[in-house]
C-alpha cells in the first residue's frame, strides 16, 4: 500500500481525536437538509446565461427509436453507441442551449478537470483529438463534446433548451411517451436517461438569505456580465468589489485564485478545508503520451482504471496524486480489498492515511505564510472523507493581503446574511457580491428526486415504488415493469473517480440491449429474477464502510456527517471488474434482459 511509512501508536491516538473534535465542530442535526433547491431561492436553476431566450419552435409530436434524457457526456457517449449499433433515429433531450452537460454550465474562472485529459475526454481515439494539456480547461471539454456530437450527428435530432418533464410508458403501442416543457409529447421505442450526477445544483439554506441587497450567484451560471473576464481570469468587474465565496470544494479551489487577482478584498468563508495536493498541470504533446500509436487512449484509460481499482499493474501510465494515492480510495468507492486478514489490513490503511495527511498539512504550512491561516487551511479528517482537490495556486492565493480566510466551523456556516453582507459570529462582512461555489446535489438525478417523473407499466411510478421496496435493478441499468428503459450512470453498478470511462462502458452497454433486443423483436425487461440475483450479489459482496464514515467530517459522502449505511448500493469489487463483467454477460446471457413483445412493431 502507498504511504506506507510508520507513524507511531501515539501519533495515530492523537490524530484519531484530533479528527474527532474537528468532525463534532462541523455535525449539523439538518445534515443534507441544510441546502436548498436553487430554483427555491432565485431562479438560478432554470435561468441560462450561455444561450440566451430558446428559439421558437412548434411541438413534436412525432415518434423516434430512442430518446436519450441529458445531453452531457452520458447522453453523447449514449447517441454515440447507438450509432455506431447502426440506430437510426436518436434524439437527445438537454435543458442547456448545447451539448455539454456539467461542463456546459460551469463555466467559471479557472475551471479544469481533476482527472487527467488523456483518460477522462472519451473517443479520442475514435475522434483523432490529443488533448493540450494534462489537465484540461472547462473549454476545451466542452468543445470535445460538440466535436463527438458533431461526428455522430446527434445535432439532426436533437433537442435544446428543453427539460423532459414525463416518462409514461404506453403498453398499447409498447413505447414511451416523452413530454416536455415545450409542449412536445413524442413516443419512443427506447428510453435512456442519463441525467448524469451533478446536474441539481443546490444552495445553503443561509437564513435572511433573501435580504442581501448585493450581487449573487452560483458559480454553474457564472455571470460575466458583471465580474467581466473569461474562465481564464481578468474579472475587471470586481476591482472595486468586496467579494464572498461560500464553498471550499472542487471549484472553491479553483475559483478562489482567480478572483483573488482581480477583487478588491476577497473573503472565502470556510467550514471545512479541502486536502489540497499537488497539481503539476502541464501543456502535452502526442509524443508524450503515445499517441502515434493506434488505441493509445483506451489503453491509458483502462491502465488508470486499474491502478485506481486497486489492480496492479506493471507501468503507471499516467503517473500522478491519483495513482500515488490509489491504495487510499478503498474506502472513496466500493471495496476492492478483500483478501487477507481485516484488522492487519485496517491498521496498515491508517498508517498510510495517516502519513498521506500529514504530507498534506505539511504543504500547507510550507506555502502560507501566516500561520494562523494555514493553521485553518489545515485538513483534519481522513483522506477518503472527501474528494480530494488539487491545486498550484489556491493555497497561493491567502498569501495576497485582499485575501481573507474566514472560519465558519463553530457556528456550523455562515449564521445569517444581512442587506449589507454575512454574519458569522460577531462579525458582519460587507460585501458587494456574494458567489456560492457549493456545487451540486451529488447522486441526485431528476429521476431520483421526483422531478422527472417515469410512469411503467400500468401507471407504476419508478420513484414511488423505489421508496417502497428499495432499488430493484439488473446491473443498474433495467428494471422489471420499465420495459425499454435504460438508466445510465446510477445506483447498483460501479463507480470510479474517471466518470466518463464509467459512463462510455454504460453507453457501450446500453446500446448493446437494444440492438439485442431489435434483433430479436423483444423488449428490454428484467425479471424479477434477474433482479433478484443482481442485488445478491451486491448484498453478498457489500463493503463494511458505515464505521469509516461515521467518523469522517460532514460531507456528501456521508450524507453531511449523518451517515452512509452499508448496503446492496453498488457493485462491490471495483470498476474494472464490474465492465468485464458486463462484458461476459453481453457475449453469454443477455437474453437475461429480454422479454417478448406482445404488440407487432410499425
Amino acid at each position: 500500500m502507498a504511504h506506507s511509512r510508520t507513524v507511531p501508536p501515539e501519533a495515530l491516538a492523537e490524530l484519531r481525536e484530533r479528527y474527532r473534535t474537528e468532525r463534532e465542530r462541523r455535525v449539523r442535526p439538518d445534515g443534507v437538509r441544510q441546502y436548498v433547491r436553487a430554483d427555491a431561492e432565485f431562479g438560478y436553476y432554470a435561468d441560462d446565461p450561455y444561450a440566451g431566450e430558446p428559439p421558437e419552435r412548434e411541438p413534436l409530436r412525432d415518434r423516434v427509436d430512442v430518446a436519450v434524457v441529458g445531453g452531457g457526456f452520458g447522453g453523447i457517449l449514449a447517441g454515440a453507441r447507438l450509432c455506431e449499433q447502426g440506430v437510426r433515429r436518436v434524439r437527445v433531450i438537454e435543458q442547456g442551449g448545447d451539448f455539454g452537460g456539467t461542463w456546459y454550465w460551469n463555466r467559471y474562472p479557472g475551471i479544469h478537470c481533476d482527472v487527467e485529459s488523456h483518460v477522462y475526454l472519451p473517443l479520442l481515439d475514435e475522434t483523432g483529438y490529443v488533448p493540450e494539456w494534462k489537465y484540461a480547461p472547462g473549454d476545451e471539454i466542452r468543445r470535445h463534446a460538440v466535436r463527438i456530437a458533431e461526428k455522430f450527428g446527434l445535432y439532426a435530432d436533437a433537442l435544446f433548451s428543453t427539460s423532459v418533464t414525463s416518462l409514461t410508458w404506453e403498453d398499447s403501442s409498447e413505447s414511451w411517451i416523452v413530454t416536455t416543457d415545450r409542449d412536445d409529447s413524442f413516443r419512443a421505442t427506447y428510453v435512456v436517461t442519463a441525467t448524469g450526477v451533478l446536474s441539481e445544483l443546490k444552495l445553503p439554506g443561509i437564513p435572511g438569505i433573501e435580504d442581501f441587497k448585493g450581487h449573487t450567484f452560483h458559480t454553474s451560471r457564472w455571470d460575466y456580465g458583471y465580474t467581466g473576464g473569461t474562465p481564464d481570469g481578468g474579472l475587471t468587474g470586481l476591482a472595486d468589489k468586496r467579494v464572498g465565496v461560500v464553498g471550499t470544494g472542487a471549484t472553491g479551489i479553483q475559483v478562489v485564485p482567480k478572483l483573488a487577482e482581480d477583487a478588491r478584498h476577497l473573503y472565502v468563508f470556510q467550514r471545512t478545508p479541502s486536502t489540497v495536493d499537488v497539481r503539476a498541470n502541464r501543456r502535452t504533446t502526442a509524443q508524450d503520451v503515445g499517441a502515434d500509436r493506434p488505441g493509445w487512449a483506451q489503453e491509458r484509460r483502462d491502465n488508470f482504471l486499474r491502478i485506481v481499482s486497486g489492480e496492479s499493474v506493471d507501468e503507471d501510465l499516467v503517473a500522478d496524486r491519483w495513482t500515488e494515492s490509489a491504495g487510499l480510495l478503498e474506502k472513496l468507492l466500493p471495496s476492492f480489498r478483500r483478501q487477507g486478514d481485516r484488522a492487519a489490513f485496517e491498521a496498515a490503511y491508517e498508517v498510510a492515511d495517516a502519513t498521506k495527511m500529514n504530507e498534506i498539512r505539511a504543504r500547507v504550512e510550507q506555502i502560507v505564510t501566516d500561520p494562523a491561516t494555514a493553521d485553518r487551511l489545515k485538513p483534519w479528517y481522513r483522506y477518503a472523507c472527501k474528494r480530494p482537490t488539487f491545486s498550484d495556486l489556491y493555497l497561493q492565493a491567502f498569501n495576497r493581503a485582499n485575501v481573507s480566510l474566514v472560519d465558519t466551523a463553530d457556528t456550523h456556516g455562515i449564521e445569517r446574511m444581512t442587506e449589507r453582507g454575512v454574519v458569522v459570529g460577531d462579525t458582519e462582512y460587507e460585501l458587494d457580491c456574494l458567489i456560492f461555489a457549493t456545487g451540486f446535489s451529488v447522486g441526485v438525478s431528476g429521476i431520483h428526486s421526483g422531478r422527472l417523473p417515469v410512469h411503467g407499466r400500468g401507471g407504476a411510478l419508478l420513484q414511488q415504488l423505489w421508496r417502497q421496496q428499495g432499488p430493484r435493478t439488473l446491473h443498474g441499468f433495467t428494471s422489471n415493469g420499465f420495459p425499454n428503459l435504460i438508466q445510465l450512470g446510477g445506483i447498483q453498478s460501479a463507480g470510479s473517480v474517471n466518470y466518463t470511462h464509467v459512463l462510455d462502458e454504460h453507453a457501450v452497454h446500453a446500446a448493446a440491449l437494444v440492438a439485442a433486443a431489435e434483433a430479436k423483436g423483444a423488449l428490454v425487461e428484467p425479471s424479477r429474477e434477474a433482479e433478484d440475483a443482481w442485488r445478491a450479489v451486491l448484498t453478498d459482496g457489500a463493503p463494511d464502510h458505515e464505521w469509516f464514515h461515521a467518523e469522517c467530517t460532514p460531507g456528501y459522502y456521508n450524507a453531511e456527517g449523518l451517515g452512509r449505511r452499508n448496503g446492496p448500493s453498488a457493485y462491490p469489487h471495483g470498476a474494472s471488474a464490474f465492465h468485464e463483467l458486463l462484458k461476459r454477460w453481453r457475449e453469454e446471457s443477455i437474453d437475461e434482459a429480454l422479454r417478448a413483445r406482445s404488440v407487432a412493431r410499425d
